[in-house]
């Protein structure tokens, strides 16, 4: 779970309310909650003091694990004796599991104040001002996309780096994701769009964005804009649009999708310097049986021919992937197959996971659903190849030069230890020694890794090199980018007569 909490203007006078954003799940829940936050303070509410009690509570919440309902009514539980004795406080629940639970939520957790999907997020200060007015809880759930996302306004998290979406909505139908269920059909964002987006939040000092979508690798297949015909090579083309921007030092991109991965996304990143020499790209199992049960369509021998022919393009790439285990039918083969995958691809790291049972997903009804101690077990066993692999791969790094970006929140031991933290151009967390230097987040350190563990490296060898940044300036003076307003961003139908560019070299 992701707390969004800053604090308060001082100067605002007893009317103004406060507000807190609780975010579970992946990062375009993350990038959501910035827009809630965006709507909110547009609104005239303002962030709640850091461990202070806010006026309303937002939880933006996931669906894609078992446990993420238990989670989430354990925690609004906690807040119904504050809301019993302050009947004006409020609690909204939206995200992906309002979308599945929709009326649910009020029966279970009768003192929430609002409820709204993935689609219509953009309502929820309306929503807010309706329930206090009536007193009356209000649900709002919309079956398709009301607005693009990107048109409201996002109260930005980092002062350096930032997400950006190129589309909402996934065309892809593996039977153990509820994703496309709760966030409908793909929808993509214009290039000059997404790049206008870009350049807004490069004005503002921001060093390193990360293009989002559920499968950016179809990109440019189902534009929002009528006008704009599909182009299969449409991310490719933006990825080297992104190279041209001045002041833009980084660019990553999550998640493409192994089916579609094409070799012009390859030469891509090989020849635009700003895009990062690292790649995730979800494996989810390594048995071609099982990848056929889940709808994944690409074998094992097509993922690690995709990899292959990365590395000799960049042949320093950080690959990391997305594991689960235990799906349902699969056999102690299937999962040496996994286990041969891992051992071949050697990931920088990976995000594993226990096989999840997701209602209305076509696996939950699936036979084969295996013993909870033989998925354990087999769990336990790809954790114990992957991290023996990490550390290998991260003991490689000893005593080379890495430039870092600084982060803030990255360590949880820097204060004791004495170094900071940030990520190399391939993704890796770095522990460092600041050496008594003034360093702020957002600035670029150049230093020398001595040590390595399976989930970062140390780099205690003194610094190369320092420069301060736009980036650091702004943290350091408490300024977040802002974006959604006056990008000319479209929503989604008809489109304004007025012509516009594409975005991308033509």
């Amino acid at each position: 779970m992701v707390t969004r909490e800053a604090a308060a203007d001082s100067a605002a006078g007893p009317a103004v309310r406060t507000y807190q954003v609780r975010t579970y799940g992946c990062q375009m829940n993350v990038h959501d909650s910035e827009r809630l936050a965006g709507l909110l303070e547009a609104a005239g509410y303002r962030r709640a003091a850091e461990g202070a009690d806010a006026d309303v509570v937002v939880f933006n919440t996931c669906a894609v694990r078992e446990n993420a309902d238990n989670k989430l009514y354990g925690n609004i539980s906690h807040l119904a004796p504050r809301k019993q004795a302050d009947p004006d406080m409020q609690i909204a629940v939206g995200g992906c599991l309002a979308q599945k639970d929709r009326d649910a939520v009020l029966r279970k957790a009768p003192w929430v104040d609002v409820v709204f999907g993935t689609h219509n997020i953009g309502s929820l200060a309306a929503l807010l001002e309706r329930a206090r007015h009536n007193r009356v809880a209000q649900v709002e759930i919309e079956e398709s996309l009301r607005e693009f996302p990107s048109t409201l306004p996002a109260a930005r998290e980092s002062a350096y780096a930032a997400w950006v979406s190129v589309s909402v909505g996934c065309n892809n139908t593996c039977t153990f994701c509820i994703v496309p269920a709760l966030r409908g059909k793909e929808v993509d964002r214009s290039p000059g769009d997404i790049l206008a987006e870009v350049r807004s939040l490069v004005d503002q000092g921001v060093l390193e964005v990360t293009l989002l979508g559920q499968n950016v690798n179809a990109y440019g297949v189902s534009f929002a804009d009528p006008r704009l015909p599909r182009d299969r090579g449409a991310f490719a083309k933006l990825l080297r649009e992104c190279g041209h921007i001045d002041g833009l030092e980084r660019v990553r991109f999550t998640s493409p999708h192994p089916a579609e991965f094409t070799d012009d996304v390859i030469e891509a990143m090989a020849e635009t310097p700003n895009v990062c020499p690292t790649l995730h790209m979800p494996l989810q199992s390594g048995s071609d049986r099982v990848l056929r049960a889940m709808r994944r369509s690409y074998r094992a021998d097509r993922f690690l021919g995709i990899i292959d022919r990365v590395r000799d393009a960049i042949p320093h790439a950080a690959i990391t992937t997305d594991l689960i285990v235990g799906f349902p039918g699969e056999t102690e083969e299937d999962f040496a197959a996994t286990l041969d995958v891992v051992a071949r691809a050697r990931f920088a790291s990976a995000f594993t996971f226990q096989y999840s049972k997701r209602p209305g997903t076509p696996a939950a009804e699936m036979p084969g659903q295996l013993p909870k101690d033989v998925v354990s077990e087999r769990y336990q066993r790809l954790i114990a190849l992957q991290e023996r692999i990490s550390m290998e791969e991260n003991a490689a790094q000893v005593g080379t030069t890495v430039e870092l970006l600084v982060a803030t929140g990255e360590g949880r031991k820097d204060a004791s230890t004495a170094r900071m933290s940030g990520r190399s151009r391939d993704g890796r967390l770095v522990h460092f020694a600041p050496g008594g230097a003034d360093i702020r987040p957002g600035d670029i350190v150049t230093t020398t890794v001595t040590g390595a563990a399976p989930h970062h490296l140390i780099a205690d060898a003194g610094l190369l090199a320092h420069r301060r940044t736009r980036a650091g300036d702004a943290h350091a003076e408490g300024r977040r980018p802002r974006t959604g307003v006056g990008l000319g961003i479209p929503g989604i139908g008809a489109p304004p007569k007025a012509a516009t560019s594409d975005g991308c070299g033509r």
